[in-house]
């Protein structure tokens, strides 16, 4: 189980997952002074939900003070204050007369509780959020995150385009290399170990893929796009170099024109997003992890559980209901 006293990567996830921290206010059960949209709690009330006291809130604050504000804990002054104290004064048992008073929010409230060690009372809601984070994708996604990157409205533009550019690339292995037909294969891995340093094998085995399915089919489509313009670019410098040498290239050669194009420094970023996108979602969504790639592993944003788990996401299934046009590619997919 994550342990989220220590993993600030865990504890943003869980906390930009709206839905998940929706459900997780259902569970716990508890309002708070709603101020400016939001539910906020004083140090006081936060202490005595934890059964910790006062200054315990205190070192934590200390601590880990840029992660608390940054999921939502302030400290109202000024006209903020007056207006907070208008409203709720009648309730405060601290800072009635203080020229600021620091107020969490459900965010906040939440975060402190996956740092405390010191609270039983937070130890339980920790088991209890990722229980809640599981079922709450679970319930979304119908049970299985395997093809969670086909819910992304961009993934269809990136499949439908990818045989064009696998063609391009295949037949230039045709042409233009010296090998018998397991250079296809052996070619195909060899970009994606260049772009996320795993054969197709290695992916497979990660993903726990059975043998006739198709890695690309789980792939996000910023990845599909990266090896799209991989393939061409190879295929390009393929032929090239054929027209150069007047003869079909060695393996020998092609690997070292791989390892030359793959070091212009025109892809470093776009490898390097495209790694922290396979590694943070898969981290995040699937509960793997990608060991050769574990360094690229942050936080998902809020607009990444939108694009993925929100209103906007949908199975291809749905989809293709919503556009008949699409079905073509979606037969493509089943066939595969």
């Amino acid at each position: 189980m994550k342990d989220l006293t220590v993993s600030p990567v865990d504890r943003q996830n869980i906390l930009n997952n709206k839905s998940a921290i929706e459900s997780i206010q259902v569970y716990l059960g508890i309002t708070g002074m709603m101020f400016q949209e939001e539910y906020r709690y004083t140090r006081q009330q936060v202490a005595e939900f934890y059964s910790v006291d006062n200054s315990t809130i205190d070192r934590y604050l200390s601590s880990h003070g840029e992660e608390l504000r940054h999921n939502g804990y302030v400290n109202l002054k000024g006209k903020d204050l007056k207006v907070f104290k208008d409203q709720f004064g009648w309730m405060l048992k601290e800072g009635s007369k203080a020229p600021q008073l620091g107020v969490f929010n459900f965010r906040s409230f939440l975060n402190l509780g996956m740092l405390l060690t010191e609270s039983e009372k937070a130890k339980a809601l920790r088991s209890a959020i990722l229980d809640i984070v599981i079922d709450t994708i679970n319930q979304r996604l119908g049970g299985s995150t395997k093809f969670i990157n086909q819910r992304d409205e961009d993934y269809l533009v990136a499949i439908a385009r990818e045989p064009i550019y696998r063609k391009e690339f295949t037949s230039a292995l045709n042409d233009f290399l010296d090998m018998g037909n397991y250079k296809y294969a052996i070619y195909t891995d060899a970009i994606y170990n260049v772009i996320f340093k795993e054969n197709s094998k290695e992916y497979k085995k990660i993903l726990k893929l059975e043998e006739k399915e198709n890695p690309r089919d789980t792939m996000y489509s910023e990845v599909l796009r990266l090896i799209a313009s991989f393939e061409i670019g190879i295929a390009d410098a393929m032929k090239t170099k054929y027209s150069e040498i007047g003869r079909k290239l060695h393996p020998s050669e092609l690997d070292n024109l791989i390892e030359e194009f793959s070091k212009n420094r025109f892809w470093i970023p776009q490898i390097e997003d495209a790694r922290s996108k396979m590694a943070s979602r898969d981290y995040c969504f699937r509960d793997v992890i990608h060991d050769r790639i574990a360094p690229y592993i942050s936080h998902l944003g809020q607009d990444e559980y939108a694009r993925f788990l929100g209103e906007k996401s949908k199975n291809l299934i749905e989809r293709v209901i919503e556009d008949p046009e699409l079905l073509d590619v979606f037969k493509r997919l089943k066939e595969r």
